[in-house]
């Protein structure tokens, strides 16, 4: 992997940054730039994320050293977002074992709903929602497990994203990896940044879908799976 130099006590962000410019890659809040962590620079990653976090509780004016309330919440919150809610920008894609469709199966699976949680790139206020995955199999079609969905919805959303955005990356991640004959996704979510601030509205949802091959061109497949989600709301 190429990298422009840095000098020495560089921050880490800095270093990766510069690997990642160097690739000529993109390093949006949705991308994954695993490839381009060392070993051992997730760890400083989040410890200079708790020093920038400590600026901001400062700034805010929340007395962070003698509330004990606050005392440790830089780092709480630096772990949350590098180890927790924003994994999915840090570590790479989970393993997946994938089997031939030995049996030549070719009927309509669908998977959900699957909880998954990510939060607005805008406010990174919490997304909260449910997806639903078609799948319609033809004989080289790789068969992965049903958990298998989850690990890879949970994937993609553990980064800052929009809602229409991160269930195309589902849908291009699980055709890459299944090559199925049709994939639909259906996702319904419930966007913090609209119930917490804003208008304040807590019971609006957005539903948004991705249909790709024999679910685009065939109204009575795309029918046919619409009609086996439950009732959403």
């Amino acid at each position: 992997m190429n990298s422009a130099p840095v000098e020495e006590g560089t921050p880490v962000s800095v270093k990766i940054r510069e690997r990642v410019l160097a690739a000529r890659k993109r390093f949006h809040a949705n991308d994954n730039i695993a490839d381009f962590i060392q070993p051992g620079e997730l760890e400083l990653l989040l410890d200079e994320v708790e020093e920038k976090m400590k600026g901001v509780l400062g700034s805010l004016v929340i007395d962070t050293e003698h509330d004990h309330n606050t005392d440790d919440t830089a780092r709480r919150v630096a772990k949350m977002y590098v180890k927790e809610v924003f994994q999915g920008r840090y570590v790479k894609a989970p393993t997946i074992t994938e089997f031939p469709n030995a049996e030549h199966l070719n009927e309509l699976m669908i998977v959900g709903p699957i909880t998954v949680r990510s939060a607005c790139s805008h406010h990174f206020c919490p997304i909260m929602g449910k997806i639903w995955i078609g799948v319609l199999p033809n004989e080289h079609t790789n068969v992965i497990g049903l958990s298998k969905y989850a690990r890879l919805a949970e994937w993609v959303m553990g980064r800052p994203q929009i809602q229409e955005e991160a269930v195309v990356q589902l849908a291009d991640l699980i055709q890459q990896k299944t090559q199925p004959d049709g994939l639909a996704i259906v996702m319904e979510a419930t966007h913090f940044c609209m119930g917490w601030r804003g208008v304040k509205d807590v019971d609006s949802k957005m539903i948004n879908s991705v249909m790709r091959g024999s679910f685009l061109k065939d109204a009575n497949l795309r029918r046919e799976f619409l009609s086996l989600i439950p009732q959403k709301g």
